[in-house]
């Protein structure tokens, strides 16, 4: 299998996330191409500062630079994210042609790597997002519950939940080794979330707060968790896990306190059904109960292309 980005680096003590839409031009298009193909060598010059302190970064790309970019057959899932409009709430859609997850145990060494980046790019992008993450005590949202409990943990389950491989229907090589990525927005209302007492929130996660115990599901045609309808399975009963890299963000000064979700999945329709679990309800009506307290304000899909591909994007045509 083709060597993949680090998209499986794991939670660190600082993310940042930055969302770009690509200024079509000749000259940009080829700009963005070089920049692209170098993010292994700036990251690892700027690593060897502290290689402790795991500096990575993986780069997106959305289905509408895909042709221009890369050059190659689209991944057979990539798509514009679709907005998933329910009776009552909405997973929106936003622009995005550019992901870069940045991720170190050093707040400083994400900087830095930013930097660099948006100097390199110029102003051959438009910055739609940047939101700067980071852990939380032991893992934990702002909602105060452990997050990212079911992600798969092992290297072989990571890789069979997150990589492309030859097996896959209606992939092409190219595709192999990558990895689609789906990365939404929220923030909360930790007033309304705090006036409820600690079973209530346990309710709506599934899980206990103090201990990260799973709670079981309510009956079928109930109302049921978030951790159930965030629970995926396929026509044969077969789970499907995804990759989450979640982090808390904020600003108490500002009043602002939120969730950034991050998920890596070798299906994109695996994530795409748990939004409209989550968002439509299941059953139908019955939308998943964190959204009364968080509310997306982007979403976006991208394809994390294999590691080969992204330098090749700096060769000489």
């Amino acid at each position: 299998m083709s060597a993949s980005q680090p998209v499986d680096t794991g939670l660190t003590g600082s993310a940042t996330f930055l969302v770009f839409s690509v200024t079509r031009t000749d000259s940009s298009i080829q700009a963005i191409r070089r920049v692209l193909s170098s993010i292994p060598d700036i990251t690892k010059n700027i690593s060897i500062r502290d290689v402790n302190a795991n500096l990575t970064c993986v780069v997106g790309i959305g289905s509408g630079a895909w042709d221009s970019l890369m050059k190659l057959p689209y991944p057979a899932e990539l798509h514009p994210f679709p907005e998933v409009r329910g009776a009552k709430k909405t997973a929106v859609s936003t622009p995005g042609d550019l992901l870069f997850h940045i991720r170190s145990e050093r707040r400083d060494l994400c900087f830095e790597l930013e930097r660099q980046l948006i100097d390199k790019l110029g102003d051959t992008v438009r910055l739609e997002d940047q939101t700067v993450g980071f852990r939380y005590f032991d893992a934990r949202d702002l909602l105060g519950f452990v997050d990212g409990t079911a992600n798969p943990v092992s290297p072989s389950d990571i890789s069979d939940a997150v990589m492309i491989s030859e097996s896959d229907d209606g992939s092409d090589a190219t595709a192999v080794g990558g990895s689609y990525v789906v990365v939404q927005k929220y923030l909360h209302d930790l007033k309304a979330w705090k006036a409820l007492s600690t079973e209530q929130q346990e309710a709506v996660i599934g899980r206990t707060k103090s201990d990260n115990i799973e709670l079981e599901d309510a009956d079928d045609g109930q109302q049921q968790a978030h951790k159930t309808l965030a629970t995926i399975e396929d026509a044969s009963g077969k789970e499907h896990a995804v990759l989450r890299d979640n982090m808390p963000f904020g600003s108490p000064s500002a009043g602002q306190y939120g969730t950034y979700f991050i998920a890596y999945t070798r299906h994109l329709w695996v994530v795409e059904k748990m939004m409209e679990r989550m968002f439509l309800g299941h059953p139908p009506g019955l939308h998943d109960r964190i959204l009364d307290f968080s509310t997306p304000i982007t979403g976006s899909t991208f394809f994390a292309p294999s590691l080969s591909n992204l330098k090749a994007l700096g060769d000489e045509e």
